[in-house]
């Protein structure tokens, strides 16, 4: 009762200083927040257009400053967007966007200057406790209730004395046992109060960059040359260690051998021998590992196989062990598969999970009053919360941000979000979303490209996948949107269409600049990412009508779309594939990302083609050769391909193309679904 009061008495005093508070109740239909403007069927809100932006360059600041000076952005830019700011080396260029907003800003050369620009903006500070992480979301959820800024106690003695002179309006330090303890309080106390139109899933913090030669004591011991997936190769494999001893410890670096795919190593169990003598043993992902597991990094474990841990693409995990004085020979026996690499080292390297807290999206939770929260869903009592938030909103709730457990957490959390009718928007890594929603673009369809004459050729299409990615659409699409090679060959670039809410600046530059061989596609699965087989019957068509307004907003008309149960690859029902042509008809539907390609037509009406996921030129040459080779020349065949967009440029694609024989043909997607069409008697779309 007392902060229910306490929130009457702040809103009084916002609207008599002037200061924009909620037109209506957060939770209402239709809110008009500061200068927000969220109408009750839009997905997203818009804010005011910037007029003028002071930049605030943030690489070589802190975490903690990061923190503070982008809940500082969230507040001001609630009522215009006034604050733009630069946290890394971003892939596309650090102005690129920002130049391509078209207006005037200036470089703030000390960022603290802000705190005193600024300063009727905000009410004062909540401190997070340093014990307990997780406290940096729950402080980053009541700073966009309270106008306030999120500081770290070090930071907070600064900004409580002359010239800032700011009040501490709440401090957790010492509150909370641990982060779900946090969550709890968060739900019990800041939940009703934030808007429930919208959920923010945050790590509270992310590893600090390591130095370059990191790892330069480590030598290569064991290593798969082939790029193999099926486990095919799974063997405990030894290594003599001895001449890594002298030192305090021995360290073991885990990584993928082949980081363009997605297929890294997997361990089952780690044996290690001190002059015959066991010294560690134990399976991952068991109490027994952790004296030893070093740094996790983002590696993932789980208990299919009888337990493993496995980290794919740039990832990794490293255990320590520290034989007893005097050791002679030291051994190490690994069960483990797949594309494994092993290296090891006596001397110590620094950790990834060294923390600091990050920006990003902050300013968007602060500004929009929603709250953040970081929850996994292998975690009984985390996932238990977690579904009890689902629960709480209404069907069709964008899920925005990203969640734990890496490739797991993915999989399993969007099938439990799908089951309650949330759908998801990865965008931890967006930054300045409070700039790029008040933006302004000028929408272009995409003109149909006129399908060749049906004959009889292996018909090949490029798909780009990662498009429901928001942050992908900010940074790396736009970096291979740049490749010079880029319209030479046809590529399907999957996207969202809630860029025209989310950054509108960013889809008109994608249609604006797009080339004849240039087609935007639905990323997975709609107006965003959902597993239609867990997704309710019942909410099915809201998720799906949205998809199609936004669809033609955007003069999209083919969707990627993936469906998974159990983390298995599953197909569409007939219910399910008669949802998406009722309420959205599309061309054509790319489905799943596969080690095989195939077409059909479901339910007589819809053409839809397996993507062949691909992370490699030499990878997708392969595939493509595997696909072809029982073709006879005496009928079309199709091929599908998913590009992995990490690893795979329109050059790498301009050589796959070039590569081809005479007997195929590279086509667009609505070519390829137009003639797919044609060889399956059905009409033209």
């Amino acid at each position: 009762m007392f902060r229910k009061l306490l929130m009457i008495s702040l809103a009084m005093v916002l609207m008599l200083t002037g200061t924009a508070v909620y037109a209506k109740d957060v939770n209402s239909e239709s809110v008009k927040n500061g200068n927000i403007n969220w109408p009750e069927n839009q997905a997203l809100p818009t804010f005011a257009k910037a007029k003028h932006l002071d930049v605030l360059d943030l690489r070589e600041n802190s975490g903690d400053e990061k923190l503070l000076f982008t809940t500082l952005q969230g507040n001001v830019n609630r009522e215009q967007p006034r604050i733009y700011s630069i946290e890394v080396n971003y892939e596309e260029g650090n102005y690129t966007w920002l130049n391509d907003l078209n207006v005037p800003y200036t470089m703030i050369e000390d960022p603290w200057d802000l705190i005193m620009k600024y300063k009727n903006a905000i009410s004062g500070i909540i401190i997070y406790d340093p014990e307990v992480e997780d406290s940096i979301n729950v402080a980053t959820t009541e700073a966009g209730l309270e106008n306030a800024v999120v500081a770290s106690p070090e930071l907070a003695e600064k900004l409580t004395n002359a010239p800032y002179n700011l009040k501490v309006i709440d401090d957790f330090r010492g509150r909370f046992k641990d982060g779900l303890d946090a969550y709890k309080w968060q739900f019990e106390n800041l939940w009703p109060e934030t808007t429930h139109r919208m959920l923010i899933g945050l790590n509270p913090s992310k590893s600090v960059a390591l130095p370059d030669d990191n790892w330069n004591d480590f030598r290569t011991i064991i290593e798969e040359d082939e790029q193999i997936r099926d486990s095919s190769n799974r063997d405990v494999y030894e290594s003599d260690l001895s001449e890594f001893l002298g030192e305090e410890a021995v360290y073991l670096r885990f990584q993928d051998a082949f980081t363009n795919d997605g297929w890294g190593p997997a361990v089952h169990e780690v044996t290690v021998k001190a002059d015959g003598k066991i010294i560690a043993q134990f399976i991952p992902g068991t109490a027994e590992e952790e004296p030893f597991l070093y740094d996790s990094n983002n590696s993932s474990s789980d208990d299919r196989f009888g337990g493993h841990r496995w980290a794919d693409n740039g990832n990794y995990f490293v255990y320590q062990f520290a034989p007893p004085e005097g050791t002679q020979e030291l051994t190490v026996s690994i069960d483990m598969w797949n594309q494994f690499k092993v290296s090891a080292s006596n001397v110590q390297p620094l950790s990834s999970e060294v923390t600091e807290p990050y920006g990003y999206l902050r300013d968007y939770a602060v500004a929009n009053k929603a709250m953040v929260f970081w929850l996994e869903s292998n975690d009984p009592e985390e996932k238990e919360l977690f579904e009890s938030i689902l629960s709480d909103v209404e069907p069709n709730t964008p899920y925005l941000g990203w969640f734990g457990n890496d490739v797991a957490g993915e999989f399993s959390s969007t099938e439990i979000t799908s089951r309650h009718s949330v759908y998801v928007l990865a965008a931890d890594w967006f930054n300045n979303m409070t700039v790029f929603s008040g933006t302004k673009g000028k929408m272009k369809k995409q003109k149909p490209l006129p399908a060749p004459e049906l004959d009889n050729k292996i018909y090949v299409t490029f798909t780009l996948g990662e498009g429901d990615n928001l942050q992908y659409n900010q940074h790396k699409l736009r970096q291979l949107w740049d490749d010079e090679a880029r319209g030479s060959v046809p590529i399907n670039w999957s996207t969202t269409p809630l860029l025209y809410d989310a950054a509108p600046l960013m889809l008109s530059h994608y249609q604006q600049s797009a080339t004849r061989n240039d087609l935007l596609v639905v990323g997975p699965s709609g107006a965003g990412y959902i597993y239609p087989t867990p997704w309710p019957d019942e909410t099915f068509s809201t998720f799906a009508e949205q998809t199609n307004k936004y669809m033609k907003l955007t003069g999209m008309d083919i969707i990627y779309a993936l469906n998974r149960v159990d983390e298995q690859n599953v197909p569409l029902s007939e219910t399910e594939a008669q949802d998406y042509i009722d309420y959205i008809n599309p061309k054509g539907i790319f489905m799943s990302w596969e080690n095989n390609t195939g077409t059909s037509i479901l339910n007589g009406k819809l053409p839809q083609s397996i993507l062949r996921g691909a992370g490699s030129v030499v990878e997708a040459k392969e595939a493509i050769a595997q696909a072809a080779a029982e073709w006879d020349g005496t009928s079309p065949l199709f091929i599908s391909m998913g590009m992995l967009s990490w690893s795979v440029t329109p050059s790498d694609i301009k050589e796959i193309a070039n590569s081809l024989g005479e007997e195929y043909e590279v086509v667009r997607g609505d070519q390829y679904f137009e003639l797919l069409r044609e060889a399956n008697g059905l009409p033209s779309k």
